[in-house]
């Protein structure tokens, strides 16, 4: 005899579930959401499965294949994927709204579909006049790129099955729904099971499927975090919109490394890659300015240097301000506090504004140095030598700390015209030639000899 089914009450926007009904969702919030439905009957304990054994592979058996890899020709955005789009990989793009998510989408289509590779381009946010008016606006023109203008995800399967396309876009994956499901087009229940559906064709047909997705307001894709598992990539476009320049990061990648970074610069024709980041990152540098020092970053496999700002006023209120802009806020108050007790800085009565120019975001701890030496020079309103750059990690103690690919970073200083680097004391692999290397173990001795 089956089991009685169990009733049960799933929510259409968090997919929480509840034993009876009730008008809110304590998990999200929502009100009029909880939907009736039918639990999972589990079998008995013990039951012998009907279903026939797999077949078994050893390693070693497997053959391996060739890198077919599709490069789009932007190599900013191959280099983030690992080399290009692997076939049958699902890619993840979210980024805020306005970013340039569409933007660089587009761009990625029209790339391949100029060297004869078709590409199928789904919207269920614009028209096809609408798509038309901004593929001309980035000023391409290519007969392969296909447009379908659809929602229903059936359709979409349909279409793609029948082109058998090089490269299916979705924009976005919110807007998409299939009829399995019994709820609104962006709901969890429909935004997993329209994910869960593209990845099984990508894996059967070996067509790449990039689908754009919306971001809540923390910057995290939104729907369940079972979404991001599903695919097989997770980029995120970040960068300010107020800023022309644009970071492409991944944030998993099962076919390469989550460490790179691709910068693009916005223009009017579009995302421009870059290169050289750090000329661009410091084109607008005066020399002569206090509270600017230049520090050099590691992204993945790429070091350049970047600007970091410091301003220090006499605060006009009871408690002092402290603001940042691209840089981690608590480790901002982390190095206040090291200023002050271990190198006699008095900032109880002043304001601290750090930022990074450029709209780019650093989060590793060699830029400690850079940070500190920044609000020093503003505090004494004294510039730093022109020529020099600095990177470094700071401790609690204001001891300073070796920081990774040390040689790579000295490289790029070196390559930008810099004639001195102002670093902790460490073993370095080779000695540049033409940079001068300024060794000091703790913050104190560094603000000491610079000031």
């Amino acid at each position: 005899m089956s089991p009685k089914p169990k009733i049960i009450f799933s929510c259409s926007k968090c997919d929480a579930q509840f034993p009876k009904w009730q008008g809110r969702c304590t998990e999200c919030g929502a009100w009029g959401t909880l939907e009736q439905g039918l639990a999972a009957v589990k079998q008995k304990t013990g039951s012998v499965s009907s279903a026939p054994a797999g077949q078994v592979e050893t390693l070693a058996e497997i053959k391996e294949q060739a890198d077919s890899r599709l490069q789009c020709g932007i190599f900013e955005f191959d280099r983030v994927l690992g080399g290009g789009i692997v076939p049958g990989s699902v890619v993840l793009l979210g980024g805020d709204p306005g970013i340039g998510k569409s933007t660089l989408i587009l761009q990625i289509g029209g790339q391949l579909a100029s060297k004869d590779q078709e590409v199928l381009y789904v919207s269920g946010e614009e028209s096809s006049s609408q798509v038309k008016i901004r593929f001309q606006r980035l000023g391409m023109s290519t007969p392969r790129l296909k447009f379908l203008g659809e929602t229903d995800l059936e359709i979409i399967i349909s279409t793609i099955l029948q082109r058998k396309p090089q490269l299916v876009i979705l924009d976005s994956v919110q807007t998409a729904h299939t009829a399995e499901v019994d709820s609104e087009a962006g709901s969890v229940s429909q935004v997993r099971a329209v994910t869960a559906k593209l990845v099984e064709v990508a894996k059967a047909n070996n067509i790449p499927i990039i689908v754009i997705g919306h971001v809540t307001k923390k910057g995290s894709v939104a729907g369940p975090r079972t979404l991001e598992h599903l695919v097989d990539v997770v980029l995120y476009l970040e960068g300010d919109k107020y800023h022309a320049f644009r970071v492409l990061r991944s944030a998993k990648n099962r076919f390469g490394s989550t460490s790179e970074v691709g910068v693009f610069d916005m223009q009017a024709g579009g995302l421009n890659q870059v290169s050289n980041p750090s000329e661009i990152f410091l084109a607008d540098r005066k020399t002569q300015n206090p509270g600017s020092v230049v520090t050099a970053v590691v992204e993945g496999s790429r070091a350049f240097l970047v600007e970091i700002q410091a301003l220090v006023s006499r605060t006009n209120f009871g408690y002092p301000q402290r603001r940042v802009a691209g840089f981690d806020f608590n480790r901002l108050q982390l190095l206040i506090a090291v200023l002050v007790k271990k190198a006699g800085l008095y900032l109880g009565n002043q304001d601290v504004h750090v930022n990074i120019a450029g709209g780019f975001k650093v989060n590793e701890p060699a830029v400690d140095l850079a940070v500190c030496l920044a609000i020093t020079s503003a505090l004494k309103n004294k510039p730093i030598a022109k020529e020099l750059a600095v990177f470094g990690e700071v401790g609690l103690s204001g001891e300073l700390r070796a920081v990774n690919q040390a040689d790579k970073r000295l490289g790029e200083i070196r390559k930008m015209g810099f004639k001195e680097a102002l670093i902790p004391k460490m073993k370095l692999a080779t000695q540049p030639k033409g940079l001068t290397i300024l060794n000091y173990n703790s913050i104190n001795e560094a603000i000491r000899d610079i000031f």
